[in-house]
């Protein structure tokens, strides 16, 4: 990281349910550990699920009079008056600019679909990482892929969306973009089509210049601790002291994996 400025971290993919909000906080409570200064944006005006997330964590500690680490947390939603578009941008740039120096990182939760504000976001990234399942509709955003001769086609729309991106970055002088494309919500058991997904994105990462991180599986905890705003990080504190089941143990180190898979040595 830096020490003038953030580090912008963009959670993004032109497609919905992929576990976007849960990376975003689970991140952000990690680094906050680590002892990092960490401010939390919500771009997903919508749906906001990063915005519930955080709102059910201040309840919780609210309720049970306990203090977490919780990010600093801003929310925009897009205009839908569409002769100001131009105008909202620059006002919503210039405000995330305005956190790049009091923080060490500044972690940007997209909506699912591209807007304005979507389009913003990429262009402020230092890294993005990108979610994927382990379904073959969710390869497909990366390239098309002709299962017979196992070649890839074109690619996807948003690997497509990603290197328009990169073009405009290296423009404004930004020669590299960290781009991580992590599996999330992973099933637990074997099976052909996970491989299947999993082989192609191992080969694809090469021709579309991301990194491929195993991420997160498929747990329950993780929808289940949402209703409380808490993360598995938080589990072993002073004063929840909740039993950790092995489950718990691997999605802690799932996260620790990614954060550390961000900045390798």
């Amino acid at each position: 990281m830096s020490d003038t400025v953030a580090h912008t971290i963009v959670i993004s993919n032109e497609k919905g349910g992929t576990g976007k909000s849960t990376i975003a906080l689970h991140l952000a409570i990690k680094l906050m550990q680590e002892g990092y200064k960490i401010a939390t944006i919500d771009l997903d005006g919508r749906q906001g699920t990063l915005s519930q997330y955080l709102a059910n964590r201040a309840m919780f500690c609210l309720k049970n009079n306990i203090k977490l680490p919780t990010p600093q947390h801003f929310k925009f939603a897009p205009t839908d008056n569409y002769s100001h578009i131009a105008e909202h941008s620059a006002c919503v740039e210039m405000q995330i600019n305005s956190l790049l120096p009091l923080y060490d990182a500044v972690i940007i939760d997209t909506s699912g679909h591209k807007n304005y504000l979507f389009e913003l976001a990429h262009k402020s990234a230092d890294t993005l990482i990108t979610p994927i399942t382990d379904s073959l509709i969710d390869l497909n955003l990366i390239s098309e892929i002709d299962f017979n001769s196992g070649k890839a086609g074109k690619p996807g729309v948003y690997a497509n969306y990603v290197w328009d991106v990169k073009k405009y970055l290296a423009s404004q002088g930004k020669s590299y973009l960290n781009w991580i494309v992590v599996g999330n919500k992973i099933g637990s058991t074997k099976s052909r089509n996970k491989n299947i997904v999993f082989e192609y994105l191992e080969k694809l990462s090469k021709l579309y210049g991301y990194r491929l991180c195993d991420g997160l599986k498929d747990r329950v905890i993780y929808k289940e601790l949402f209703l409380e705003g808490l993360t598995v990080l938080d589990l072993q504190h002073e004063q929840l002291k909740r039993r950790m089941t092995l489950s718990h143990i691997a999605a802690k180190q799932e996260i620790k994996q990614l954060a550390e898979f961000i900045w390798p040595e």
